[in-house]
């Protein structure tokens, strides 16, 4: 079946979805800067893109609407950078989740920016606690952290035109251990003027492209394992 969009229908036919035993799967991403080459929308675009691989696996997704703001307070001072910071994104997450429960059984979280990791998982800590049934997925990849090659061979996979190679510059290109610290104390800025964690050079949309069906593998194969769970 291909990708359904919750957004694109009617209240009956939803009802009817989810009493079948559809999954709501939210794509969780940020607005926030990635460097002077990609979109500010990346993280966003990521996680929508894994859900609709999801969605073209498997007929018992509906996809709801992005939620393109996160926590992205370490991307302060570049312009554009929209950041509702680790409480807000808790609250809006725990609360979004109890409504969408209303209508579904189980609710899939897609999550694509690394930032939104502690908030996202106390959330869901609180709604498995109130005994929904909810997963979260968090894609993790081996390579450059932010704006680097990695995330812009995805991009150029999916939205090539979106993306300035003329403009892709190299920034703090040190392992993401050594620079965690320094994040954490100063943001990317103390770092990378520039906004990039590695060297988005040689970057193609077939690397690209082949991390994405990776990714997507990955979490069709959890949720295929939280589908077999069930009673």
């Amino acid at each position: 079946m291909s990708e359904v969009w919750v957004a694109d229908l009617p209240w009956p036919v939803v009802r009817e979805r989810a009493a079948a035993g559809a999954i709501l799967a939210v794509p969780l991403g940020s607005t926030e800067q990635h460097g002077p080459h990609l979109p500010l929308s990346t993280d966003t675009d990521v996680a929508v893109a894994l859900c609709r691989r999801l969605a073209a696996a498997r007929d018992d997704i509906l996809i709801a609407p992005p939620v393109p703001y996160g926590a992205s307070d370490e991307h302060a001072g570049f312009a554009g950078t929209l950041s509702i910071g680790q409480n807000v994104l808790e609250r809006l997450v725990t609360r979004l989740v109890r409504s969408a429960c209303e209508t579904f059984g189980r609710v899939l979280l897609v999550s694509a920016h690394g930032g939104n990791a502690e908030a996202v998982t106390r959330a869901v800590d609180r709604l498995r606690a109130e005994s929904h049934d909810v997963l979260v997925h968090m894609p993790h990849w081996e390579g450059e952290p932010h704006a680097g090659r990695t995330e812009t061979a995805m991009l150029l996979s999916l939205t090539p035109q979106r993306v300035s190679m003329a403009d892709a510059v190299a920034g703090d290109t040190r392992p993401i251990g050594e620079l965690m610290p320094l994040l954490r104390a100063g943001g990317v800025r103390s770092v990378s003027p520039v906004g990039v964690l590695g060297d988005p050079a040689g970057a193609t949309s077939a690397e690209g492209s082949r991390l994405l069906d990776t990714l997507a593998s990955s979490l069709i194969e959890e949720v295929a394992a939280w589908r077999a769970g069930w009673r």
